[in-house]
């Protein structure tokens, strides 16, 4: 996105893990309820979010992957689902993609016990002495390792290009076509994080992505670096515009390429629409 499902956000119970809308023919977003209680791919290219059926939640998921994977904003994917924060999900967990789940109720407060009018009688224990100690000194803390930076040209919307190289596939609000932008480069090639954000999914659980990431940078805002060779972050780190976040690889793909998306409430967006112009 266990979105469980950012040092993790939306994975199990240290909140690891917030989103898969793949390049060309590869999105996961239709399903039906399938006997085992999972979910069944129906159109990979389907353009709006999974209104139906429902999914289980399996080792490695987080909030963040699941809604990301099924066209979701991952505070509706919790809300539809009860889960309240730290959203933390499990294995075996079911996620439905409709309907309403009413609140738990509120547990009963736990019984008091009877008041006695038996008195009660209080001694003042003799205070003792503290033990003579040595005095110790605070030790310093090593300086935190400096990540380098790289200076990018931002847009009025403060995005920047998360890579440099050719645009080889261009988005498209087809449901038949591309989700993203694919970016041509050398394999290697540093991805630099397209905003200021913190990363809430860094893995290769999402099928036909390779090794992704996804940062989250506002409620509104999150986006997607897929098909890395090696990945240079960890869920739960805060980055900035234009560090190193990845390695460019073919990881998922056919060949080596960067596959980026943005992502508005869940929804995919151009990201030209955003990035700076060459």
């Amino acid at each position: 996105m266990k979105l469980t499902a950012s040092t993790r956000w939306i994975r199990s119970s240290s909140i690891r893990g917030a989103l898969i809308a793949l390049l060309a023919g590869s999105l996961l977003v239709g399903c039906t309820s399938s006997p085992s209680g999972g979910v069944s791919v129906v159109d990979r290219n389907n353009r709006d979010r999974v209104t139906s059926g429902r999914y289980t939640v399996q080792r490695g998921d987080t909030l963040w992957s699941i809604a990301f994977r099924f066209g979701w904003d991952w505070r509706d994917l919790a809300r539809v689902n009860n889960i309240r924060p730290p959203h933390v999900i499990y294995p075996g967990q079911t996620i439905r993609f409709s309907g309403q789940v009413p609140r738990a109720a509120r547990s009963a407060p736990p019984p008091q016990p009877p008041v006695t009018s038996t008195p009660t009688i209080v001694t003042n224990p003799v205070p003792t002495p503290p033990p003579l100690t040595r005095p110790t000194l605070p030790t310093a803390k090593p300086p935190a390792p400096s990540i380098p930076i790289k200076a990018v040209t931002r847009s009025a919307s403060g995005w920047a290009w998360p890579a440099g190289g050719t645009v080889i596939g261009r988005f498209s609000s087809n449901g038949s076509l591309n989700k993203g932008i694919d970016i041509a480069g050398e394999l290697g090639q540093p991805v630099l994080a397209a905003s200021d954000g913190a990363v809430v999914y860094a893995g290769s659980g999402l099928r036909g992505y390779g090794e992704l990431v996804i940062i989250k940078h506002s409620d509104t805002y999150v986006s997607a670096y897929g098909h890395n060779r090696r990945l240079l972050v960890q869920e739960g780190q805060q980055v900035k515009a234009g560090q190193t976040i990845a390695e460019m690889g073919s990881t998922g793909t056919d060949r080596v390429k960067l596959h980026f998306e943005i992502r508005r409430q869940g929804k995919p967006v151009d990201p030209l629409q955003y990035l700076p112009k060459r």
